[in-house]
């Protein structure tokens, strides 16, 4: 290739590049609420990519609307085969932990578990008119159904996903009081501190991915809850269990911590009226590299 070429296709590329990095922190967010998977997001958002690369982006009038119609069909193609690896999952299956700065929108982690027993259709619309805002007609040509077809989609999926949606808005310092007293009486052993910032009906729901030691159906009830944390406290005391920080997991307040066998572990909490009703917690390494 002579210079002018190789400096033609360095110019394009820098060209490609100041028109898609602006927009890749959304669609890195929409590709991430479509799959649950950071490393799959940024697969399909680097993709995506590489395919405006390849398009006549003078003839693009809108590239947010391009890039995001891009992103949510390869991330249609990808949950085809996510769906196929999660029937053979070990143990429960939890979206990858994000531990936010910010709180970017209000799809928590029991919600991001709700869409996935959407239809990926339902899902696609779901999110991108519920979540991110975008306008019907626009939703419809993205996932290449027509508008009415996609209202239909996007209102059953509101009617299965209504219960895992917040019901009120929990401030965020109260949260992070409850998660930073849920951490300390769980690792000194404080069953009666811990016991009481439980709700009757609280879960817990643990993902080890087959590769680290965890709970594999879930724990539903006070008394298994409370009795599952007096054996881990004795592991705790014995092996040690260390905060790294608190903050907001999956827009749930939660902690990460380094466990004794040197991995990261992530716990968010789901808090109603003040008490613990869910308790989700990420132990599978593979799902952990990116907070390195």
């Amino acid at each position: 290739m002579t210079p002018e070429g190789i400096r033609g296709e360095m110019d394009a590329a820098a060209d490609a590049a100041a028109s898609f990095d602006p927009l890749r922190p959304l669609l890195t967010r929409v590709a991430y609420r479509m799959l649950g998977s950071v490393a799959d997001a940024e697969d399909v958002v680097q993709d995506a990519y590489i395919r405006w690369l390849g398009t006549d982006r003078s003839a693009v009038r809108e590239p947010a609307a391009f890039l995001r119609r891009a992103v949510t069909r390869l991330c249609l193609d990808q949950i085809k085969s996510a769906r196929h690896q999660r029937e053979t999952y070990v143990g429960q299956w939890l979206p990858d932990p994000l531990v936010e700065e910010e709180e970017e929108d209000d799809v928590t982690l029991p919600l991001m578990l709700a869409l996935e027993r959407l239809s990926p259709l339902e899902r696609a619309a779901f999110l991108l008119h519920d979540v991110f805002g975008v306008e019907f007609d626009e939703v419809a040509k993205t996932i290449d159904r027509d508008p009415a077809a996609t209202r239909q989609l996007a209102a059953r999926a509101r009617t299965h996903v209504r219960d895992a949606r917040p019901r009120y808005k929990l401030e965020k310092e109260q949260g992070l009081e409850i998660a930073n007293a849920f951490f300390a009486a769980s690792r000194s052993g404080d069953m009666g501190a811990l016991g009481s910032l439980l709700a009757a009906d609280v879960g817990m729901w643990a993902d080890g991915g087959g590769k680290r030691p965890a709970v594999v159906e879930p724990a539903l009830g006070y008394d298994i809850v409370l009795k599952l944390h007096r054996s881990f406290a004795v592991m705790y005391g014995k092996y040690g269990s260390t905060l790294v920080r608190a903050g907001m997991i999956n827009g749930l307040p939660g902690f990460v911590t380094r466990e004794a066998d040197g991995e990261f572990q992530t716990t968010a909490l789901e808090i109603e009226d003040g008490k613990v009703t869910g308790i989700y917690v990420m132990r599978n390494p593979d799902k952990l590299k990116h907070m390195h």
